[in-house]
């Protein structure tokens, strides 16, 4: 059969399978068209016979299928589209619709099981982290973890202040605003923050758990929304304002050792350096999950300050350290949207984000988010940091924890600031939670 792509006799024609290729190269995220219908009809034939398989490559299908096509919708939505609206529909739609059945809870059951159990986020942030640090210019990476602390620590206590006089004034009471709207935004998640919080509130206020559990996460939810809806409008100033951005660098003059338009793997570096990189990753995880078992301090941050050692100290290979960039940008692009529909339908419960929708909450919520974010434009411009890549660091501060970070930094189009994201979230949500609780208990 001929592959030509044209038949001169046939009034140019186009030929199998020319043809077909360029269906092919139409893409539902990174899946080619066919290949999704395919996918989806594969998924609707397993949920019509009443068993829907838990293998992981039936999981790897359905997340990538329906993640790539919620995300898909975000982005053609008008408005919405400019401010992050395919990582917005990826997250909380799926959420939406589990809480109204409309997908069938077999399927709910499966990603849930899927996700809990393996708890692939942390092997994205291991991917991401390490592979955006080693992909990082080596001289100025240490002066970026120094400075952000600044518009961080400056954007936290503008937010508390502005955050508890809004509630206040607002009928609130500055002391409910302050433990159960404000703090419980910045305390790093749902996990890490609004859990421990909850049972130190517990011990100190001797009341039960549950009930103050159920109130400090409604503003975890909410506030994390906000961050992404942020974010996202800043990568919309961004494009605008081009000399207010580096563009997922943080600081003017800094720049990736690997070349981020480089398509092709080439050099010395080959499949194996890939794979290397991968297990090296899973290593500087492992390492960070026995210095938590050993010292408490979080897997994820330790972890982030083992890449940042072997980074400096050029502990790394040059070609495993382009292997390490492959594998980021490989996660950064094939595993986003499928990891944040498996968070919207197993980790983001829809009824506890519409909770917090009263108005005095709401408004509550948003000021204090917006002033942290603010203030982080700001100071971070005064320190030389570029103001929009140092606002969306802090915006992570808000964060839904890991899954927050995500998020954001998908809706900001600025993976590659996951590693600052992460001080943000874990460091910052660590001080936040031992503040509360040692004062609290000094002042009740």
């Amino acid at each position: 059969m001929s592959t030509e792509q044209s038949d001169p006799g046939n009034g140019g024609a186009i030929r199998w399978p020319q043809a077909w290729w360029r269906v092919m190269e139409v893409r539902i995220g990174i899946i080619p068209l066919p290949v999704h219908l395919l996918l989806f009809a594969a998924v609707a034939y397993f949920l019509a016979a009443g068993t829907m398989p838990t293998e992981i490559n039936v999981m790897i299908a359905v997340l990538a299928v329906l993640g790539f096509s919620c995300a898909e919708l975000g982005k053609r939505i008008p408005l919405l589209k400019d401010i992050g609206g395919g990582a917005i529909f990826a997250t909380f739609l799926p959420s939406c619709l589990v809480f109204y059945h409309v997908i069938p809870s077999p399927l709910v059951t499966a990603v849930t099981d899927f996700t809990k159990s393996t708890n692939f986020l942390y092997l994205f942030i291991a991917c991401i982290v390490v592979g955006s640090i080693l992909g990082m210019d080596r001289t100025v990476l240490i002066k970026g973890f120094l400075k952000i602390f600044v518009p961080l620590a400056a954007g936290s206590f503008a937010a508390i202040a502005v955050g508890t006089l809004v509630g206040t004034a607002l009928g609130l009471g500055a002391r409910h605003a302050l433990l159960f709207v404000v703090l419980p935004i910045m305390a790093g998640g749902v996990g890490e923050g609004a859990i421990p919080l909850s049972l130190g509130y517990a011990d100190i206020l001797h009341q039960p758990q549950s009930a103050l559990f159920a109130q400090v996460l409604p503003p975890v939810m909410v506030g994390s929304l906000t961050a992404i809806l942020l974010s996202g409008a800043l990568n919309f100033l961004g494009k605008r304002m081009p000399r207010l951005t580096g563009e997922g660098r943080l600081q003017p003059g800094e720049h990736n050792d690997m070349d981020p338009r480089q398509e092709q793997i080439t050099g010395s570096m080959d499949v194996s350096h890939i794979a290397a990189a991968g297990m090296t990753a899973m290593a500087l995880y492992l390492l960070g999950l026995i210095v938590y078992r050993l010292f408490g301090v979080p897997a994820a941050v330790a972890m982030l300050f083992l890449a940042v050692f072997a980074k400096l100290t050029q502990a790394i290979s040059p070609q495993i350290q382009q292997g390490a960039y492959v594998v980021y940008q490989f996660f950064a692009r094939a595993v986003t949207y499928p990891l944040l529909f498996a968070i919207g339908v197993a980790l983001t419960p829809w009824d506890k984000l519409v909770a917090a929708l009263a108005l005095p909450n709401l408004i509550t919520i948003v000021a204090t988010v917006t002033t942290l974010i603010g203030t982080g434009f700001v100071v971070g411009r005064w320190v030389d940091l570029f103001p929009i890549d140092a606002a969306i660091v802090t915006a992570c501060h808000s964060g839904q924890g890991g899954t927050g970070d995500v998020a954001i930094l998908t809706a900001a189009n600025r993976m590659q600031l996951m590693p600052f994201a992460q001080i943000a979230t874990r460091i910052g949500g660590a001080i936040t939670v031992l503040l509360t609780l040692v004062i609290l208990a000094r002042t009740v």
